[in-house]
């Protein structure tokens, strides 16, 4: 003769199953992967104005005196890479920026890659590798967190915490925190 299951049972294991799933879905997000969400933030600007060394003479006409000027200087490029996918399909560039002030940027340009949860933008000293042999290094070595993803695509800045010394960093990953996997990175090649 079978049993059936009593009444008190059934809501238990309909009650677990709920939890289960409720768990699951904030876990993994996975809406996320239809959701793009897009940044478009402009190079960043020159903080300080240039000083002029020498004062123009007084005999200089006042548009000779403004020729002399020297225009303001940009932001210097000084590594780039191209991102390459890993757990997701990656493009776009990379580019550590010193700025005129000092301070230094990390810029996303072209960014394109799938949304997920708690998705990280991290400096490291990890060599970049193809295929599944990159998914995990970049938590391996030295890293510096700058901050969550602004979004999935675009073009995006990432200021460095003043006390980072660029130069001991070679590589960038876009990291899912929670999963402890690379969405995709890019080496980067120091400019002279």
């Amino acid at each position: 003769m079978r049993k059936v299951l009593s009444r008190p049972v059934v809501v238990g294991f309909l009650a677990v199953a709920v939890v289960a799933v409720g768990a699951g879905l904030y876990w993994f997000q996975p809406w996320k992967l239809w959701q793009d969400e897009t940044v478009q933030e402009a190079l960043p600007a020159v903080t300080g104005t240039p000083t002029v060394t020498g004062t123009p003479t007084p005999t200089a006409a006042p548009s000779e005196a403004a020729a002399a000027s020297p225009e303001p200087a940009g932001p210097k490029t000084l590594a780039r890479g191209d991102l390459i996918s890993h757990e997701h399909a990656t493009s776009g560039a990379v580019s550590l920026l010193r700025l005129a002030d000092g301070s230094h940027v990390l810029r996303l340009e072209d960014l394109d890659t799938s949304n997920g949860p708690d998705l990280r933008v991290w400096l490291t000293d990890a060599p970049v590798k193809e295929g599944q042999a990159g998914w995990g290094v970049f938590d391996d070595g030295k890293y510096v967190s700058l901050g969550k993803l602004k979004g999935n695509k675009g073009d995006q800045n990432y200021v460095l915490p003043a006390d980072v010394d660029p130069a001991a960093y070679t590589s960038v990953s876009i990291w899912c925190d929670r999963f402890d996997v690379s969405f995709g990175a890019a080496e980067l090649a120091q400019r002279a």
